[in-house]
């Protein structure tokens, strides 16, 4: 058994990139256990088994590390570029003002905590990283370490720092922003979070009376039915307004063998099958005058039905209200036969709602018959067809230009001033993503991709951060183990709290959304998953999209600039 240890310790000495997908599928497997209700997170999964296979003193490539963390942060500036441009709106100024306050007090906060511990800059930044659970900021601070102009001994302790301050702090963070944003937030509002999200449900109307029926998520179906004699001689128009207030038409009529399309003046007959379309809702309710009358027709089902996504970027329809879009594009006319699946916005699904605002860069997904969508796609714009394809082409390019804008850096009194290439590489995926929500064709990323690029990516370069750190992981974890866990905790609970005082009594902002916002500013989707679920509302999700967008892009240049005010505390 020695000897089998001793042949595959050697083997991952000597083969480091088998070294790296060991650690991806040991953390990926830890980061599906569970703590109570809480399932571990795949990020302090591959980190801790990075460390724990490191103890072979496995040397990784340094190339093979910013290979995978480019990746990552391009994936990270694709899906949120739209958001962050369209931030620099007067709609969007209070969310991108709450944003930045908790972003830039978290930084003040690491500051003022290292300095007064006599934290170094390595321990500094991963405080920084671990509490607000930033990983880009793992990189970007290791990369400014790698700039200094320091001895190699030193610089590979301050970067095992970094690591042992993430890793330590990384759950304190996520535990103590679940219990700020979902206790402490609500108590210090003095309102009933549940209540507050209900009422503006209700405002928006929203219509969500019991879990995801009335949801937008709910899937478009279509079935056929027998006209019964009390109905015969009624148009199309007739028929369809019974159901009023839900969207339902009829699709197609078969009178005996001939089968058309229907239009709204068309005349139906006792006897005649027709083909309605509409959510599930709406045709499974016991209200639906046709229940008794459904019938098995493949022939009339077989309807070609097509979803879509659209990329909202007119600016007529922007800062508007789904009804009011409605309206602009023509009303039923135009749109009839038309649903929308869902709406994205930074990746989170938008709750929906006649009333809910829609702005430049959302992502509707249409589905309806092909006729149908052809019809409003000729109103709204190029859609975009289910695809698979990647365009290797742009994305090559935005990381090569993106990093070359970020290498250059002025000189000054021995520090170097510059975006640097993480961050260079982060500007060239916002540029990307929000050229591609302009011009849908251009840049094509699907969705599973950028999954895989942000996933891989992330979790590659901190199997790679974990494996280099092992050895010294230990010994930094006995020297200052316990004062990072209070550290932790004060860096992400202060921020948050600052926030949310400023935002609920200076900005007015809803309850719901505010608390969003600073899910959204501390990049923590797990948070706003716990801040919904106590909510049972998908409101917070209002808040979260220009939040996350700017606290990625803020707290990413953290890395660097936490390192260099630390810089001269270096010895």
């Amino acid at each position: 058994m020695t000897a089998i240890i001793d042949w595959i310790k050697h083997a991952l000495q000597n083969h480091a990139e088998l070294a790296i997908f060991l650690v991806l599928s040991l953390g990926h497997l830890i980061g599906r256990l569970r703590i109570g209700p809480l399932k571990l997170n795949p990020v302090i999964g591959v980190l801790l088994a990075g460390v724990v296979v490191g103890q072979a003193n496995i040397e990784v490539p340094s190339v093979v590390q910013w290979m995978f963390f480019l990746l990552f942060l391009f994936s990270i500036g694709y899906k949120t570029g739209p958001q962050f441009f369209r931030s620099f709106g007067w709609s969007a100024l209070p969310q991108v003002i709450l944003a930045m306050l908790l972003c830039v007090t978290g930084l003040a906060t690491t500051y003022a905590v290292s300095r007064l511990l006599g934290f170094d800059a390595g321990t500094a930044a991963g405080l920084l990283a671990g509490a607000l659970n930033a990983s880009p900021a793992v990189g970007t601070a290791s990369d400014a370490i790698s700039r200094l102009a320091i001895g190699e001994n030193v610089r590979h302790s301050l970067s095992a720092d970094v690591t042992v301050a993430f890793a330590v702090t990384y759950f304190v963070g996520l535990f103590t922003a679940i219990f700020v944003l979902v206790k402490v937030g609500p108590w210090m509002m003095r309102i009933d979070l549940r209540s507050e999200c209900k009422r503006l449900e209700q405002k928006l109307g929203m219509n969500t009376a019991r879990e995801g029926v009335d949801s937008a998520h709910r899937p478009f179906v279509i079935r056929s039915y027998k006209v019964p004699e009390n109905l015969g001689g009624k148009t199309v128009t007739e028929l369809e307004s019974a159901f009023a207030p839900e969207r339902v038409f009829v699709e197609r009529v078969k009178t005996g063998d001939a089968m058309i399309d229907a239009a709204p003046n068309t005349q139906l007959q006792a006897g005649d099958i027709i083909v309605l379309s509409g959510r599930s809702r709406a045709l499974a309710h016991r209200n639906n005058l046709l229940q008794l009358y459904e019938v098995d027709d493949p022939l009339s089902l077989d309807l070609p039905i097509v979803p879509v996504e659209h990329v909202l970027r007119r600016k007529d329809l922007t800062h508007r209200t789904m009804a009011e879009i409605v309206e602009i594009l023509g009303g039923e006319d135009v749109t009839r036969g038309v649903y929308v699946r869902k709406v994205l916005r930074s990746g989170a699904d938008l709750p929906l709602g006649a009333d809910v605002q829609l702005e430049r860069g959302d992502v509707l997904t249409l589905v309806g018959a092909t006729r149908h969508v052809e019809r409003v796609a000729a109103e709204l714009g190029p859609v975009e067809r289910p695809s698979v394809a990647t365009d290797i082409v742009v994305l090559g390019m935005a990381i090569t230009i993106g990093g070359l804008i970020g290498l250059p850096a002025l000189n000054f009194y021995g520090l170097d001033f510059g975006l640097s290439l993480p961050v260079g590489v982060l500007l060239g995926g916002l540029v990307t993503g929000w050229m591609q929500s302009m011009r849908p064709l251009f840049g094509r990323i699907p969705d599973a991709a950028i999954w895989l690029l942000d996933t891989l990516g992330l979790t590659a370069f901190l199997a790679t951060v974990g494996l280099s750190a092992g050895p010294s992981f230990v010994s930094g974890i006995r020297t200052s183990g316990h004062l990072l866990l209070v550290s932790g905790l004060i860096v992400c609970a202060l921020p948050n709290i600052v926030t949310i005082l400023v935002g609920r009594f200076l900005f007015r902002v809803h309850p719901g959304i505010l608390l969003g916002i600073c899910a959204g500013g501390g990049t923590s989707p797990v948070a706003l998953a716990a801040v919904q679920e106590a909510a049972d509302s998908p409101v917070p999700v209002l808040g979260y999209g220009v939040s996350y967008a700017v606290g990625n892009v803020l707290i990413a240049l953290w890395g660097s600039v936490i390192v260099m005010l630390m810089r001269s505390h270096i010895t």
